[in-house]
């Protein structure tokens, strides 16, 4: 899958992908027919790069809901011919979870194009889900025949049967269809058992009951798949944690600094979760390993250590004059100083965050480390790095991230940030801001938090934070 292609941060486009909070007021100030297409821009072309960490789907309902927008677009992007080809349920999810949202406010024509989707579509079982929420029974049962004629009658469409039933994120619908559909109550009683043979029946070796067993185990049956090795690994240190006596440390040792990779990573990881006093040592060395699945586990590992042996070890890394401080090992020490450093190391983190963007931007996964390490240590000098990674991060997770480390060290947030934090895609964001935000002075801030407190498809914790906020002040 690519990676989704996000305008600049200032146009309307740009906020509008990010879920910012101002890409809803600049939408609202702007061009309607603009507007509209830019929201249907973001909900045919979904612009997260990660939809199961990031909200965007009641962020576009309201934008539709404001601009009176039709659903043209939505309906073309459902019942293109690319429906038919791509069965990625990523295509179409974000639309129809905006259908589901928008048929949620009362829009009869988003509750018409679910339930044609759910007879048509390809991604019909997500469209389902919407409608189990917020349709009537007798809809429901009315889709029931065209639902199961996707599953031909036989052993095999009776087993597609009872996966979907299983795997329904809402079981409402197939609840109400088994009083009136033997088939689906037949697979509904049968999917237990299933699961329960599955069970019974899962193929694999086990070790043999030694350290060396376990060891020599975690290289067996490799597979192509990236994270193969390292789940072996992960497996046989757990299996270690039942067999190593004391006399098995040298061979332990040995195998975490020169043994063949999978059992090096068992050793490395169970040395590293025993706290062994040798761990740092062996993770700097295989920091610099020739072999990247062995250089990537002991980066991951050495987030796992804790302590003030491994905090030393972490600053001596990370100091330039000590260690590398562009090296991977450097980064991932940095990481460990952010999760669980001291207040003495804030500089270190705020120096590492500045490099990080200097080099990546705002991209990668280790940034959010970074930036919940300087919210975490209070580190006000970070507080410029983190207005630039809340405005450009095309993540809205990652900028809910830096704007709860923006309302601990920044003492403008309540009244700069928070104030369009309000608008933001993540609930989380605006539950922030609702708790932080300054009720004076801007006179959109209060009408906001009333509208927020009176929406339906608010989330409960954002609907608490705001009505707290509000009998507050009236109080």
């Amino acid at each position: 899958m690519f990676e989704p292609v996000i305008a600049p941060s200032a146009s309307l486009l740009g906020l509008l992908q990010r879920g910012r909070g101002d890409g809803q007021l600049h939408a609202l100030a702007a061009d309607r027919d603009e507007a509209i297409a830019a929201v249907e821009t973001c909900v045919t072309d979904d612009p997260r790069a990660d939809w199961q960490v990031e909200n965007r789907s009641l962020y576009y309902a309201r934008l539709y809901m404001e601009l009176e927008a039709p659903l043209t677009g939505i309906e073309l992007h459902l019942h293109s011919p690319e429906d038919s080809t791509d069965t990625d349920e990523a295509r179409t999810g974000l639309a129809l979870s905006v259908l589901g949202h928008l048929a949620g406010y009362g829009r009869r024509d988003a509750l018409d194009l679910l339930r044609a989707y759910t007879t048509t579509g390809t991604n019909w079982a997500w469209a389902l889900d919407e409608l189990a929420l917020r349709d009537t029974d007798e809809a429901l049962l009315a889709l029931a025949p065209a639902v199961l004629d996707r599953f031909p009658a036989g052993p095999e469409g009776d087993a597609d049967l009872r996966e979907t039933i299983r795997g329904a994120y809402e079981p409402r619908v197939w609840r109400l269809w088994a009083p009136h559909h033997p088939r689906v109550a037949a697979a509904g009683e049968q999917s237990p058992f299933d699961l329960w043979q599955r069970q019974l029946n899962r193929p694999g070796v086990t070790p043999g009951w030694s350290t060396a067993d376990v060891l020599a185990w975690a290289d067996q049956g490799e597979s192509t798949a990236p994270d193969a090795l390292a789940r072996r690994a992960a497996a046989a240190a757990r299996c270690l944690t039942a067999v190593v006596r004391p006399e098995d440390a040298p061979l332990l040792h040995d195998a975490a600094g020169y043994g063949p990779a999978g059992a090096r990573c068992a050793a490395l990881r169970h040395l590293v979760e025993q706290r062994d006093p040798a761990a740092a040592g062996l993770i700097e060395t295989a920091a610099a390993d020739l072999d990247h699945r062995v250089v990537r586990a002991s980066l991951e590992l050495l987030g796992r250590m804790r302590g003030p042996e491994a905090l030393a070890h972490a600053r001596r890394w990370v100091d330039p004059a000590t260690g590398g401080a562009d090296s991977a090992l450097a980064q991932a020490a940095a990481r460990l100083l952010a999760d669980a450093g001291e207040p003495c190391d804030a500089p270190l983190v705020v120096a590492a965050l500045h490099q990080w963007i200097s080099l990546n931007g705002v991209t990668g996964a280790a940034l959010g480390s970074l930036v919940d390490g300087v919210g975490r240590l209070h580190a006000t000098a970070a507080v410029p790095a983190l207005r630039h990674v809340y405005g450009e991060a095309a993540s809205s997770e990652l900028r809910g991230r830096a704007a709860q480390a923006l309302a601990v060290t920044d003492p403008n947030f309540g009244a700069g940030p928070a104030v369009e934090c309000l608008w933001d895609c993540e609930e989380s964001t605006r539950e922030l801001a609702a708790t932080h935000v300054t009720t004076t002075g801007d006179v959109r801030v209060l009408e906001r938090l009333r509208r927020l407190a009176a929406d339906p498809a608010e989330e409960a914790e954002v609907h608490a934070a705001v009505r707290g906020r509000l009998t507050a002040r009236d109080r």
